[in-house]
């Protein structure tokens, strides 16, 4: 089926929502964080606990994971052809790339290394913004031209030889998953030690047993808000916009059919998408986002507005 993207024309966010729940069983485990553990918190109205499954910043990661083939170390199929920055080491072996890592271009295993390529590209291309207000239109033009995922990811360009440290992109897409009305499902183990089971735990002896909080909860809904307003202002053309759009629709798409292994003790499946804004908008299934990405890279290429060649070479040396 055509892809059709008309009835975003006039509206400034994409919002949906999609119901999820484990895959087998009832038990889920959230996302965990340093001395505090799950993020749990009253429901607005007061009644009920909220819990927060996955945060913006782990959906964001894993928007990009679901986009990668660890096999080929290269895009998923639909998406070769997509501009980044690959990084090697001395041997020429993949060390990592701009779209696995955490602060995607601004990753010092490509600034901070002694191959300055792409540092060196950036101050080019973004020069004259040490004073005065930072063109966003300039910086997304240059993020779609060397690493077009960065244009919906976002980034901070912390360097201060470009333009003071002040280069930020927001995320066009950001994403977050929430489960409503949860009860803690309390539960723990041991670890074993056969044989010396009273031996001294601190150096990885004896029995430990241990203590687990897991939850279960009514409903969990992952919710993706896509800034279409940002990405029109960047004021690359019908084509580019195209492009982004469709590559944001494409990631929410696969995360729900191939990323929700979350963790060993959260595996969760979609039982359905709804658009909740605009209305009268269809979501493209992934079978007719991944027939026409292709042609849209393909489309974008020929203005000229991604790099050629697509992929950036960086050897990295401290």
């Amino acid at each position: 089926m055509p892809l059709s993207l008309d009835t975003l024309a006039d509206t400034p966010r994409l919002l949906l929502e999609a119901d999820l729940q484990p895959i087998q069983g009832t038990r889920f485990q959230p996302t965990g964080f340093p001395d505090l553990g799950a993020a749990e918190y009253p429901a607005p109205d007061g009644n009920g606990r909220m819990l927060l499954v996955e945060s913006a910043q782990s959906m964001a990661n894993r928007l990009e994971a679901v986009c990668w083939d660890d096999a080929s170390e290269d895009w998923v199929a639909p998406l070769q052809g997509l501009p980044y920055v690959r990084v090697s080491n001395a041997n020429g072996e993949l060390l990592t790339t701009s779209v696995l890592e955490a602060h995607r271009l601004n990753s010092p295993y490509i600034l901070e290394g002694k191959d300055t390529t792409v540092l060196n590209m950036l101050k080019e291309e973004l020069a004259g913004m040490e004073q005065g207000r930072v063109d966003i239109r300039k910086l997304a033009e240059t993020l779609v031209r060397v690493d077009t995922n960065a244009a919906l990811h976002g980034v901070f360009l912390a360097k201060k030889e470009l333009a003071g440290g002040r280069l930020r992109l927001p995320r066009a897409l950001s994403a977050f998953i929430e489960a409503e009305d949860v009860q803690v499902a309390p539960s723990g183990g041991v670890k074993v030690d056969t044989v010396d089971p009273s031996g001294d735990t601190s150096k990885g002896f004896g029995n430990v047993p241990y203590a687990r909080d897991e939850f279960v909860a009514p409903r969990i809904t992952a919710y993706f808000n896509l800034d279409l307003a940002q990405i029109r202002a960047f004021r690359l053309g019908e084509a580019a916009e195209r492009l982004l759009v469709a590559l944001a629709l494409f990631k929410v798409q696969r995360f729900l059919e191939a990323g929700l292994r979350l963790r060993t003790a959260c595996d969760l499946e979609c039982q359905a998408l709804r658009v909740t804004r605009p209305e009268g908008f269809d979501v493209p299934a992934l079978t007719d986002l991944e027939a026409a990405l292709p042609g849209l890279i393909e489309a974008v290429g020929q203005e000229g507005l991604l790099n050629d060649p697509r992929i950036t070479e960086v050897t990295y040396r401290k």
